[in-house]
């Protein structure tokens, strides 16, 4: 069984209870995460989803998941979401799938915040994989500017030689940092630019990291 499948399936096994409103998130990894959830529906859990993108909404409809729109919930009891990169201290960068802004409404909403992450993912310092921000496209070269006053280098997210629309209408720009020494400062700095609608840095959200520690064991820290 490869990595992902391993922290993502041992979530849904650790976390989920009965009568929960779970929030779904969006990635190679938590993709374990919710077949798993499927497999304990098909045995009789019951719970319901709330997903974080499109993509999560159709997969989860697929195998039989119940879900709820975002307008219909008043809170998340868990949210589960992979991370492109998580610290000693649970910072984490996330975005790489498109889908930050609802993922980080969804983790800010729910009681308890899981990110699932292999070995890999798991880094000393962030910085290594650049750092998504979504900004409106209404001068969005003007906000590229200015991000790019915070010391990084940075590109418009292409796909399919065209430039990269999330599921809000958005665009990202990807920022490229040698290394974020202080992860609090940098989103704050970030989210005051004017046409920033969020940025891929999640500090003091996260609760608990299911991932490998060096003989390959899963730990729940």
């Amino acid at each position: 069984m490869n990595e992902k499948a391993m922290v993502g399936e041992k979530a849904a096994i650790e976390f989920i209870k009965d009568g929960m409103i779970v929030g779904l998130g969006t990635g190679s990894t938590v993709y374990y995460t919710i077949v798993k959830i499927a497999e304990q529906i098909k045995s009789g859990l019951q719970i319901q989803g709330v997903a974080t993108s499109l993509q999560t909404e159709i997969l989860a409809k697929k195998l039989g998941i119940p879900l709820l729109r975002i307008e219909e919930v008043e809170k998340i009891d868990l949210a589960i979401d992979g991370a492109d990169e998580v610290d000693s201290q649970f910072n984490a960068i996330k975005g790489g799938g498109g889908a930050l802004l609802r993922e980080k409404v969804i983790a800010n909403a729910a009681d308890i915040f899981v990110v699932v992450a292999d070995s890999k993912k798991v880094v000393s310092t962030l910085g290594s994989f650049p750092l998504p921000v979504e900004v409106v496209p209404f001068g969005a070269e003007l906000t590229e500017r200015q991000i790019q006053k915070l010391g990084c280098t940075t590109s418009f997210r292409q796909k399919e030689d065209t430039i990269f629309v999330t599921d809000n209408g958005n665009y990202i720009i990807d920022c490229f940092f040698s290394s974020i020494q202080n992860p609090k400062e940098l989103q704050i700095e970030l989210n005051q630019i004017p046409g920033v609608a969020e940025n891929g840095l999640f500090v003091d959200r996260i609760h608990h990291l299911v991932t490998l520690d060096k003989e390959k064991n899963i730990v729940v820290l």
